[in-house]
């Protein structure tokens, strides 16, 4: 397996350019644009190895691969005092607490 198979590929559909768009998260700038979403994804995957290529030959920093990070689960937000207001209303009225009202939120929006 290459480093760069690691990585988080997506291919999603233009409207605008009427064609598959090939992106990678950790390489938010790049992308390859083909009419079919198998060379959308194959496309992307030459660009981001060439990129991990260049980037090592000039010792720069690789992104690390999204699916090799360690997570602590926790997550600070900041929210509009009126969106604040509402959640622990939802959690009160719901007999739960706002961290787990925000989960499932966040869990459903998927």
């Amino acid at each position: 397996m290459n480093g760069h198979d690691r990585y988080a590929y997506r291919v999603v559909w233009s409207d605008e350019d009427e064609m598959y768009v090939g992106l990678c998260a950790e390489f938010g700038l790049l992308s390859h644009m083909d009419d079919t979403p198998e060379g959308a994804f194959a496309g992307i995957r030459d660009i981001v190895a060439f990129a991990v290529n260049a980037l090592r030959e000039d010792g720069d920093p690789i992104p690390e691969p999204l699916s090799t990070r360690r997570y602590s689960g926790t997550l600070t937000l900041r929210v509009p005092p009126e969106t604040h207001r509402s959640l622990a209303m939802d959690a009160a009225e719901a007999g739960v607490s706002m961290n787990r009202l925000a989960t499932e939120r966040l869990a459903t929006r998927r």
